[in-house]
């Protein structure tokens, strides 16, 4: 019973994200979409605070691209970077199997409406923590010698048309986010370790 669940739950993830993708279209996945958006925010001049905000921004749209990476076990910022080289917006990495690709004819997409809806939900959390006066994290374990990676997520991807399988290692994003603003210590805002 729980197979037949699992499968049930397979189809309804890709019938989902065919519809999204039928709604807003499509870009490349493997965090590619974000990675290539963060260089839009390069042409941007502000300074300040914001040019903080600006800078966090850029960190957390590179995590999903590392994440994936670095779950398949190579050096995810060695990946971001060398993305970041290219001119071809749907060349990405394919992790599953360890290779530059053109994601697009890889069949390695992301429905657009997915990408948006995560990138605008992370936002909103961001800028609840940056408003909350005191945050109570727990400080992860270290996973011991040797232990597999976590399992990265993600949203099912979009079931036949091949793909590593949605936005997993947006739940990095955060992390990543997070790590910028000095939330993995639980500590009054303002101050920094």
């Amino acid at each position: 019973e729980v197979e037949v669940n699992e499968r049930k739950d397979r189809v309804t993830d890709a019938l989902n994200a065919t519809r999204a993708a039928i709604s807003d279209g499509i870009v490349p996945g493997g965090g590619s979409a974000l990675l290539y958006a963060s260089r839009v925010l390069d042409d941007v001049k502000i300074s300040g605070d914001r040019a903080v905000g600006l800078d966090c921004v850029k960190f957390a749209l590179r995590i999903p691209c590392v994440t994936i990476a670095k779950n398949a076990g190579v050096e995810g910022s060695v990946v971001a970077d060398t993305l970041l080289k290219q001119n071809n917006h749907s060349f990405g990495y394919d992790a599953q199997n360890d290779k530059y690709v053109d994601m697009f004819e890889a069949g390695i997409i992301d429905p657009c409406k997915v990408v948006k809806t995560a990138l605008d939900s992370s936002t909103s959390i961001a800028a609840l923590m940056t408003t909350t006066e005191a945050v109570v994290a727990k400080i992860p374990d270290d996973p011991p010698a040797g232990a597999a990676a976590p399992p990265m997520g993600g949203m099912g991807g979009m079931g036949g048309m091949g793909g590593m399988g949605g936005m997993g290692g947006m739940g990095g994003m955060m992390s990543g986010m997070g790590g910028m603003m000095g939330m993995h210590n639980p500590m009054p805002m303002g101050m920094t370790g």
